[in-house]
């Protein structure tokens, strides 16, 4: 879903860039979860406060709902070597139509997966993996993937065999193992059940079980969905008529306790809170256009962006994102480009820190 109008032709990709030092890249988690620090903007008056994320239960209200993502990112990542030495990273994306996997995702033997560097790459090309096993790809898809077999797996079956998939921008190179059980705990949400995601739910990263009981203590509903992200959330925009970008599917699905629980909410005036981008672009993808949801699932291509209405989400939590990103032009969306750049301009000069591992962002 693209939509396009009179707002949209006023900006340009360039309008929504912003410049961020590279220190300000967060390597690694915060000690504690909700030790993040919090910048909240209320989006009509502009006034911003800088909270840390534990203080975020007091901007809600009784009768609001939070909606959350419960995708679990899968170890995605495969290390593999070819017979020439040249070393080949693949990605998970998905098992392969076909695959039974009667055993769950670690059954799959056949998947669709992202190779790099893949230039060279050949059909029939076998690669051997440096955690034990081969990987055999069978053919190239249009869009770039390759269609590949694994074998010589035992165990854990191949996301045993795998690391968490990191975004690019998160160096592991001479750290992967000293840090691979921090990723593993952390770059998940502490209420992840779905498995299928090659990348996390950010906002929800900074989520306790202590914070989430404080939130239901106050008389605030908390609603589940899934969106499984994909790894069309690391594709840059190309384009700079970034109405012409194409989003990559993501499959999500809305159960019918959720639909209930957001109803009833805003029916009875709450708001409704989304955790993440993932959240909103389910909430948007599932909703009529009064804001109401039935139980809903399938694949979903919405691209969010100026000058957007929004018909089922109120308030954002989110983290901070990359520059020409299709998630800065959703928050943008939300709040308004000057709104965000300005918040964002702020969030610099006060050293909060940027994208996955970063501090964290609610918009009122």
């Amino acid at each position: 879903m693209r939509l396009r109008g009179a707002a949209a032709a006023v900006n340009t990709l360039a309008d929504f860039d912003y410049h961020l030092p590279k220190e300000l890249i967060a390597q690694v988690p915060a000690g504690e979860r909700s030790a993040s620090r919090l910048l909240v903007l209320d989006r009509s008056s502009g006034r911003i406060w800088h909270r840390t994320f534990g203080d975020l239960p007091g901007f809600l209200r009784p009768g609001d709902v939070l909606v959350l993502n419960d995708a679990r990112v899968i170890p995605a990542r495969i290390e593999t070597l070819r017979r020439t030495g040249g070393k080949v990273e693949l990605l998970l994306l998905a098992p392969l139509a076909g695959a039974d996997g009667a055993g769950g995702l670690e059954a799959c033997v056949t998947w669709v997966a992202m190779a790099r560097p893949a230039a060279r790459l050949q059909p029939g090309e076998r690669l051997d993996l440096l955690a034990g096993g081969h990987a055999r790809l069978l053919e190239r898809r249009p869009t770039g993937e390759w269609e590949v077999s694994f074998s010589g797996i035992d165990g854990q079956g191949i996301l045993g065999r795998g690391r968490m998939p990191l975004p690019h921008y998160i160096d592991r190179r001479w750290q992967a193992d000293e840090r691979d059980d921090l990723d593993r705990e952390r770059y998940q949400t502490v209420y992840a059940c779905r498995d299928g995601a090659v990348a996390a739910p950010t906002a929800g990263l900074h989520f306790t079980r202590e914070i989430l009981q404080d939130i239901e203590s106050k008389g605030i509903s908390i609603a589940y969905l899934t969106l499984t992200v994909g790894a069309g959330t690391f594709l840059p925009v190309r384009e700079d008529d970034f109405a012409n970008h194409v989003m990559h599917k993501e499959w999500f699905s809305v159960p019918a306790e959720a639909a209930r629980t957001i109803n009833a909410a805003r029916q009875r005036g709450g708001r409704v809170v989304a955790v993440g981008t993932t959240s909103t672009r389910a909430l948007e993808s599932a909703a009529d256009p009064d804001g109401m949801l039935s139980a809903t699932e399938g694949w979903t291509g919405i691209f969010i962006y100026p000058p957007y209405r929004f018909k089922a989400v109120d308030v954002l939590a989110t983290n901070f994102h990359l520059p020409r990103s299709t998630l800065l032009l959703l928050v943008a969306a939300f709040a308004g480009r000057e709104r965000i750049l300005e918040a964002y301009g702020e969030a610099v000069a006060r050293g909060y820190r940027f994208f996955s591992y970063g501090d964290a962002m609610l918009i009122l």
